[in-house]
């Protein structure tokens, strides 16, 4: 199998137990390469925080789902190299630039972004860009 890049979507689901889930824990089983841009990182904390402040996670429980993610098996790339063809890819397709970083290191990486977000899938079905992209069923 190709390499993986994750988005933040799948990342989530490795630790908050959602619709999904079991299929997001199955890519880490896998022996595959696992990529992401590294604003995955912020993103992932960012949805930590939402969830505190709903009262959904204690600080413990997100300082330790942090800690976690910081030694996963992903290959964390800089963003520096991937903003001019992201923003192409924004421009092209109207995503947001933060979207288009993953899918940029798709193309980079002859990879496959897996993600949880329709709406990006979708987004992305009627481009050049939908043979970089895949839903987790």
């Amino acid at each position: 199998m190709k390499p993986l890049v994750i988005d933040a979507s799948i990342a989530i689901k490795w630790f908050i137990p959602e619709c999904g889930s079991i299929g997001a824990i199955k890519l880490l089983n896998r022996s595959i390469q696992l990529f992401a841009p590294d604003i995955i990182r912020p993103e992932v904390a960012n949805t930590l925080w939402k969830l505190h402040t709903r009262k959904m996670l204690t600080v413990d429980e997100a300082s330790r789902i942090i800690e976690n993610l910081l030694s996963s098996p992903i290959e964390v790339c800089s963003s520096d190299a991937l903003m001019a063809p992201a923003f192409e890819i924004a421009v092209a397709t109207r995503r947001t630039v933060y979207d288009s970083l993953y899918v940029a290191l798709a193309i980079e990486r002859n990879a496959v972004l897996m993600t949880a977000d329709q709406r990006l899938a979708n987004a992305l079905k009627n481009t050049g860009f939908s043979r970089f992209v895949r839903i987790l069923r």
